[in-house]
């Protein structure tokens, strides 16, 4: 009987090794996929932020982190990624946090020229009212479109506003906390940009997968 138990044990205790291996290996191949599937979403957000033929360089491989709360809405080092034409930078994409949305903080990625021209805006992440605050998604409304072509000036700067704050933003009907949040951090970016382009010029490699 002891020899049947110890001979049953074994064969569990190899059945157990085998699943093992087919898991971790499961997992493996698994996380592989979803990398690569990331990647490819990242890639086809930044080519919808930055012209086509506006650059000849790997986005995703551009990848810096900038640090600024003042500019960014957040401490965190927020991703960079910097178009070039051979060794000329073209234009930017920079994440950036709105965190004043109604429902809480918003995450963005804005594409700006090397000039300070918005090429364009899209949304992340957010937690806004279905219907009302989530119109600045590209698919609810075409709402985020506004920022293409603006640019950041002293003699304009006012303008950076919702239309109830003096400015030339339209608001949503019965939300105008959402789009004054996506503004000022819009805004923001580029103040950044002007103020202090050596945060974008010195900003350091992000880490590998990041």
């Amino acid at each position: 009987m002891i020899g049947s138990m110890s001979k049953n044990g074994a064969i569990l205790g190899a059945f157990a090794l085998v699943c093992t291996a087919v898991v971790a290996l499961t997992n493996e191949l698994t996380v592989e996929r979803i990398e690569q599937q990331r990647q490819q979403e990242k890639l086809a957000t930044l080519s919808a932020l930055l012209p086509a033929g506006s650059y000849d360089n790997d986005l995703v491989g551009s990848c810096r982190l900038v640090t600024s709360a003042e500019y960014l809405g957040s401490p965190k080092p927020m991703p960079l990624y910097v178009a070039r034409q051979g060794d000329t930078i073209t234009g930017y994409a920079l994440e950036t946090i709105a965190p004043d949305g109604y429902s809480g903080a918003i995450r963005l990625v804005v594409g700006f020229t090397q000039e300070g021209t918005i090429t364009a805006v899209r949304t992340l992440e957010h937690k806004e009212t279905p219907g009302l605050g989530d119109k600045i998604e590209l698919k609810k409304s075409n709402w985020i479109e506004r920022f293409k072509g603006r640019f950041l000036r002293p003699d304009n700067e006012a303008s950076w506003a919702v239309k109830k704050d003096g400015g030339e933003f339209d608001a949503f009907t019965g939300a105008t906390i959402t789009p004054r949040a996506v503004v000022k951090a819009v805004k923001r970016v580029l103040m950044l940009q002007a103020r202090h382009p050596e945060l974008l010029e010195r900003a350091p490699a992000c880490a590998q997968g990041e």
